[in-house]
């Protein structure tokens, strides 16, 4: 298990350091100009050149990316080029939102394709699994931005019991609930396809084993061949696809945050982007690259702990 840790944290470093450079050179070949974003067309070249020298514009490319890179790694995000503030306190609050949503988002959709899936590894090639597979392809194809306006439309425009958006700060759990319903809604529908169905695949996979066989002629039940034979040697494949699937939710929520103009980090990347405050954005775009290694991580751990075989094997 140390070994394993420690090798995925060095994949993780190396995958981080290819990330930043990529990120740091996408945020260079944005077109615009900064001292344009931020000073306007109006200000004077003199004006402008201090701007540069203070930010440190005038340097090469490569020197650039070494103080930024150096900065970021003793925990100094820099300062918001539009709001001139540190950039770790307007993470705060939106990190702790994307958080809220996509924990909120896991208490629902995990338990449900975890039910859904074991359902159809069950009873395959029957009806109910035919119905959930069918619902699960129609889910897969429809995009993000048109489940949420659909869901605005019905439960905002049409039936008036829920908010459209969530643009002001949760006066209290209950505002906070009712905010967080349409985007969880959106997102489990956008994931709960990918889960149920790779949870059934894990399944079938493990009860063609001839060891289930020997529980079906022994006469165990359906439920406990699933459950207690079957199950424990599908978690690894399950609980990776749900690593992957919150690390989206950290990170891929872009669309839905700005639907529902929802407080969080997809939201700050998009107001980053239009500014063009390059601190901000990079520090958002590594933040997410952080959260799917740090949840891959965690699924080889967990799956390594819940599987025997896969623990001691050398």
């Amino acid at each position: 298990m140390a070994s394993l840790v420690l090798g995925r944290l060095l994949l993780g470093a190396v995958t981080l350091l290819v990330a930043s450079l990529l990120v740091f050179a996408g945020t260079q070949a944005l077109p615009g100009d900064v001292t344009t974003a931020i000073l306007g067309n109006e200000a004077t070249p003199e004006t402008r050149a201090a701007l540069v020298e203070r930010l440190g514009l005038d340097h090469p490319i490569h020197v650039q990316y070494f103080e930024w890179a150096g900065r970021f790694l003793r925990g100094d995000l820099g300062l918001s080029l539009v709001n001139d503030v540190p950039v770790s306190r307007l993470l705060d609050l939106r990190l702790k939102n994307t958080f809220i949503l996509a924990l909120a988002t896991i208490i629902v959709v995990v338990p449900l394709s975890l039910f859904l899936g074991l359902l159809c590894a069950a009873y395959p090639n029957g009806r109910l699994d035919s119905s959930i597979s069918v619902v699960s392809l129609f889910l897969i194809s429809l995009p993000e931005f048109l489940v949420g306006i659909i869901l605005v439309l019905l439960f905002a425009v049409y039936w008036s019991v829920l908010p459209a958006t969530s643009i002001s700060g949760f006066r209290s759990f209950e505002h906070l609930v009712r905010a967080l319903v349409l985007p969880v809604l959106t997102l489990t529908f956008a994931i709960l396809a990918h889960m149920v169905r790779m949870t059934r695949a894990a399944m079938l996979e493990v009860m063609r084993a001839p060891y289930i066989e020997m529980a079906l002629l022994k006469g165990a039940s359906r439920s406990r061949i699933v459950l207690r034979h079957a199950l424990p040697n599908a978690l690894g494949p399950i609980i990776n696809v749900i690593a992957l699937n919150l690390g989206y939710l950290i990170s891929g929520v872009v669309v839905v945050e700005v639907i529902f103009a929802y407080p969080g980090l997809g939201k700050l990347l998009v107001e980053a982007i239009g500014n063009r405050d390059l601190p901000l954005l990079q520090a958002v775009a590594l933040i997410m690259v952080a959260a799917y290694i740090v949840f891959t991580l965690l699924a080889d751990i967990v799956a390594r702990l819940s599987n025997p075989r896969l623990r001691f094997k050398q």
